[in-house]
């Protein structure tokens, strides 16, 4: 019997690089930009790539599981009932915005 290569789910993964991930982790603190949280940590598209975002880090933002689920609208029950996909997108938004104008002096505000 053949074996056929498994498929990856369309939309799984953020295909990135090895080393951009690392270096997104590495500028975050290796933990949850939003939380703190240093397990089961994810990469997250500020502005979706099939919005036309891009894999540059001014784009990416370390999430933990939760809050990963969270900005996509996905809440756990112990998440705090605040944590709305709007309150997620906005709060990944400063995290990334002050990063950015902390290291490069420019503003960056991805929905112009």
């Amino acid at each position: 019997m053949k074996k056929t290569p498994l498929k990856r789910k369309k939309g799984m993964g953020a295909n990135l690089t090895n080393e951009r991930r690392r270096e997104v982790y590495r500028r975050d603190g290796w933990r949850c930009a939003l939380c703190d949280d240093t397990r089961r940590l994810q990469i997250h598209h500020v502005v979706p790539r099939s919005a036309g975002g891009s894999d540059f880090p001014e784009n990416l933002i370390t999430l933990c599981s939760r809050c990963h689920n969270a900005a996509h609208g996905i809440l756990m029950p112990e998440m705090p009932d605040y944590c709305t996909p709007e309150y997620m997108e906005q709060a990944c938004v400063e995290y990334v915005s002050d990063w950015v104008a902390e290291h490069t002096g420019e503003a960056w505000y991805p929905f112009k």
